[in-house]
């Protein structure tokens, strides 16, 4: 079962995922691109999530995990390491960081009544030591999830193409016209998950028609509309009194 919070981290999201019980086995689930790094803990160890382009399928899925979510081009200042060289990994904190320090880290996080809490307290020390994100990088995602095309983004906050797309790089791991395929494909699943037709959210997020959306789907996230709206049913607790239409 998967469940979230806003963090009292500018930008960020506080989640957990727990097995939910019933006697078989866990069952596999993928984590879609989003645009942004996570923070993980995980059976005692702590890890980063970088950038995705493609979906992620965890090898252990019944394992609990309790992770902040970092708004775009934030995590890379927070944790000192560029987002291009974690592109689409999964790397155990303790290779970016002193491993005493890590392993201390994951002791307090795994001793605290709640580790998702104590994760968020990390996740806040770090950012309280670290550069402050680039603004402009800010101002270019509000624009490229608004809709705009990467050129216009990019003059909206006054940089060249050629600047935003090195800069992305840092900041997201990737190109900025990969950053707006994902932030539309999440802008479309968004609103699947609330029961928007497809073709609906489709137009809505920007994309030609539902085809476009089906491909998108298909290339990001590696199912299809219908799969992903049946997983987050799923997988996603439901206000008291609401239905789960598949």
């Amino acid at each position: 079962m998967y469940e979230e919070r806003p963090s009292r981290l500018d930008g960020a999201v506080v989640w957990t995922r727990t097995a939910v019980t019933g006697g078989g086995p866990a069952a596999p689930f993928s984590v879609l691109p989003d645009g942004c790094m996570d923070l993980l803990w995980s059976e005692g160890r702590l890890y980063v999530a970088g950038p995705d382009t493609r979906a992620y399928i965890p090898e252990h899925p019944g394992a609990p995990y309790a992770g902040v979510r970092f708004a775009p081009g934030d995590a890379p200042t927070l944790l000192g390491v560029p987002a291009h060289e974690l592109r689409d990994r999964r790397v155990e904190l303790a290779a970016l960081w002193p491993g005493g320090r890590v392993r201390q880290l994951a002791e307090r996080v795994g001793e605290a009544a709640d580790p998702a809490a104590a994760l968020e307290d990390l996740a806040l020390r770090c950012a309280a030591d670290a550069p402050r994100p680039d603004p402009l990088l800010r101002a270019a995602v509000a624009g490229l999830n608004a809709g705009l095309t990467v050129a216009r983004a990019a003059e909206a906050v006054g940089l060249g193409a050629r600047q935003l797309h090195r800069r992305s790089l840092d900041a997201f791991g990737y190109g900025p016209k990969t950053l707006a395929r994902v932030l539309r494909l999440q802008r479309a699943l968004a609103l699947v998950r609330a029961g928007v037709p497809y073709a609906r959210a489709a137009a809505e997020a920007g994309c030609t028609d539902q085809a476009h959306l089906a491909r998108e789907m298909r290339a990001l996230g590696g199912t299809t509309l219908g799969a992903y709206a049946r997983s987050a049913n799923r997988d996603t607790p439901q206000p008291s009194g609401s239905s789960t239409t598949a």
